[in-house]
């Protein structure tokens, strides 16, 4: 890996590098996402069916749409039990965690008769989307599908793209029968996002749309957007380590390429105040580029979006975090949990070197389907409120609202709303 002097230029020039692998970047699809979507509303399944055929080269139809109880029974004897196992238990973790962020609707009432509150309730329809092929993650059904079933969504689609055979990826199915998936639909693509956005004869509209996808399916989503809510506009993978002298150079080297591996436009960078470390970390890097199976991958997402970068010192360093804003960021110093009140911006922080990124990805519970792109300085990871809506609630007695009638009146006539204020007057004639 390429060892660079962190300075505000390179911190500059890296953040462009990262930048544009956002999906915002990707204009010259749009006319075809645009197209995609609009004949699907136009046309519903019909076009659904065609671009079935066309894109996944499996004839689909009314009878073959939906995912049937005999598949999903059928997934479970083609996985290992064991795996099977191990997707429960990481269900109930996820579970567990994401019970810990369910809101209350909550009064407040005062002698005065005055009562204001927040009534929350659970959208109506979740879509989930799923990828198919190599891009197939069981990980992500479950975060997509348990915030929202612990949210009390009472109704959750999935769909996922099918083989040209008409298969779903056994561990897909079997990952959405687990979390609580009402029915799967076998259709991918931005097709499948239209669907989902608008209604068709066999796929109901829903109320928002989570789940990665390809630049298609993130520009469909992003099409979208306004006609039904959507999580976000996901980019390719990050994961930043952090560290001083006392990190083992083996574990960064292995949790940067844990993220190297997914994409050739994946981002993988070491921000450090040791050159020593940079330098084992490097040859660690290479040698494990040689044993690994998606070595070209790898390779290329490092060639492209890999950097050692070295700080000055912990405050330089900090500063270069919270400027990156990773999706992941693990924190392997003296101090972890110190450094990690200093951090204003990562999507999901891993402190201390036995807490490393695929631990959040599969197991421990806190969901990682996370802001990409630097957007973590404003967005936040999948999560219960995701699927919620918050309603005010307002309610004055004459007593109340007579206290505050002509201050209302003025600040509504400030305005030029004369019909404001006038329904408040018409209390007190």
């Amino acid at each position: 890996m390429r060892i660079v002097e962190l300075s505000r230029e390179t911190k500059q020039s890296i953040l462009n590098d990262l930048l544009k692998r956002s999906p915002n970047h990707y204009s010259q699809y749009e006319a075809t996402v645009n197209e995609i979507i609009a004949k699907v509303k136009s046309e519903g399944d019909t076009a659904l069916f065609e671009y079935t055929l066309k894109f996944d080269k499996f004839v689909l139809n009314t009878e073959n749409i939906r995912v049937t109880r005999e598949e999903i029974e059928e997934a479970y004897g083609k996985l290992d039990s064991a795996l099977v196992e191990v997707i429960r238990k990481s269900a109930e973790n996820i579970r567990s965690f994401h019970m810990k962020q369910l809101r209350n609707s909550w009064f407040d009432a005062k002698e005065d008769g005055t009562i204001l509150g927040m009534k929350i309730t659970p959208i109506a329809k979740a879509g989930v989307y799923v990828p198919g092929g190599k891009a197939a993650y069981p990980s992500s059904v479950l975060m997509n599908v348990i915030p929202a079933k612990v949210a009390g969504v009472s109704e959750i689609i999935m769909t996922t793209p099918p083989g040209a055979d008409g298969k779903i990826n056994p561990g897909t199915l079997v990952a959405a029968d687990i979390a609580g998936v009402d029915t799967i639909y076998k259709v991918g693509g931005a097709q499948a996002v239209a669907a989902m956005a608008f209604g068709t004869e066999s796929v109901p509209k829903v109320d928002k749309i989570t789940g990665p996808g390809n630049i298609f399916v993130a520009l469909a989503k992003k099409a979208v957007y306004g006609y039904v809510s959507i999580d976000s506009i996901a980019g390719p993978s990050e994961i930043l380590v952090l560290a001083d002298d006392t990190a083992n150079p083996r574990y960064v080297a292995a949790d940067l390429l844990s993220q190297a591996e997914h994409d050739e436009l994946a981002s993988a960078i070491l921000i450090t105040t040791s050159k020593d470390l940079a330098q084992k970390v490097s040859e660690q890097v290479d040698l494990f580029v040689k044993q690994l199976s998606r070595s070209e991958i790898m390779q290329k997402s490092l060639d492209n979006y890999g950097y050692i970068l070295l700080a000055e010192n912990m405050t330089d360093a900090i500063d270069a975090v919270n400027e990156i804003a990773s999706e992941h960021l693990e924190i392997l110093t003296a101090n972890p949990f110190e450094v990690m009140t200093k951090v204003k911006n990562a999507g999901a922080i891993f402190m201390g070197e036995y807490a490393s990124e695929p631990l959040g990805d599969y197991f421990a519970g806190p969901n990682h389907i996370l802001p990409t792109n630097g957007t973590a300085k404003f967005f936040s990871p999948v999560n219960v409120d995701d699927f919620i809506k918050k309603t005010s609630i307002i309610s004055y007695s004459r007593e109340a609202l007579e206290k505050v009638h002509k201050d209302i009146e003025k600040f509504a006539e400030s305005e030029g709303l004369t019909a404001h204020a006038n329904s408040i007057k018409v209390r007190f004639e």
